[in-house]
């Protein structure tokens, strides 16, 4: 996390950024910009391979939700999201929500082990990676390891002492990036249901599952909004600190239309005559993996 100098001018007397230090803020790093696009040529790749073959079963959409997905954690890791993280709450909060609720879905409804496992043109290792995949995703894909994992980012890491330490320490920031995307593609799984995914609940089940997670965050925004003091010491910098406390709490609500739009869709889907039911997308064959459709 690179820091950069913040103008004097700020929302409630405490720093803050103006257009021109914000748009000159992007920190590309190497890495980052080599794993994504090394990703995304894969992706590419295996999705014409399987595109060629049965175009009904992978639509031009499903490209671009997975690209899509790899721009989100791009922006939420090399844009002034990460680089004014560690000046503003409410900035660092908006990369947090990215990283948990924007890019795992978008991932996920690129239905990416398909195209990714196409990519590798040996077969007997497209089978043995397919297997292993299939037995691993069956285990992780259950709804209570997934609501788990949410919970425990949630709030684990908006703990002050926990926080505080992922702001000190590279190494541990990275950590709390990871975790919160893979508890992100941990919560969709059983919502999106990409390949190889097995419903672990009736359909109905995933209503409550994002509604009692909807009540999480709302109970995480509800306290860094009414909370009479700055909870997280490093953002206390000036007589502005708790209103940007504030507004990184009404961005946590803001958040809830995460869980409550899909919960929505899938109760209207679920009333609809089941005549007028469209198919749950997600579900392709992966055709000379040796993995069986699900």
């Amino acid at each position: 996390m690179t820091s950069v100098p913040l103008p004097s001018t700020s929302l409630g007397g405490g720093p803050a950024l103006d257009a021109g230090a914000a748009l000159s803020a992007w920190n590309p790093e190497p890495v980052l910009v080599l794993a994504l696009a090394v990703t995304a040529t894969v992706y590419v790749r295996g999705w014409l391979r399987l595109r060629a073959r049965d175009a009904e079963r992978l639509p031009p959409w499903r490209l671009a939700a997975f690209l899509g997905g790899l721009a989100t954690l791009f922006v939420a890791l090399a844009s002034p999201l990460d680089t004014f993280a560690d000046r503003l709450l409410a900035v660092h909060m908006a990369q947090h929500i990215v990283l948990l609720v924007v890019t795992p879905p978008l991932l996920l409804l690129g239905a990416p082990i398909g195209p990714l496992l196409q990519a590798v043109t040996s077969k007997r290792v497209r089978r043995a990676v397919g297997t292993t995949l299939v037995r691993l995703v069956d285990r992780l894909g259950h709804p209570v390891v997934g609501f788990v994992a949410m919970s425990g980012a949630l709030w684990g890491w908006h703990v002050p002492a926990a926080f505080e330490l992922a702001l000190r320490s590279e190494a541990w920031h990275v950590t709390e990036h990871a975790s919160f995307l893979g508890a992100g593609l941990l919560f969709w799984w059983p919502i999106v249901q990409p390949w190889p995914s097995r419903a672990r609940w009736p359909r109905w089940a995933m209503i409550p599952y994002l509604l009692l997670s909807d009540v999480q965050n709302t109970a995480l925004a509800a306290i860094l909004t009414f909370s009479d003091r700055v909870l997280y010491p490093t953002y206390a910098r000036g007589p502005g600190a708790l209103d940007d406390q504030i507004l990184a709490g009404v961005l946590m609500w803001v958040m809830g239309l995460a869980y409550l739009v899909p919960a929505g869709i899938i109760a209207m889907r679920l009333l609809a005559p089941r005549s007028r039911r469209p198919d749950v997308p997600g579900s392709f064959a992966v055709h000379g993996s040796g993995v069986a459709t699900p």
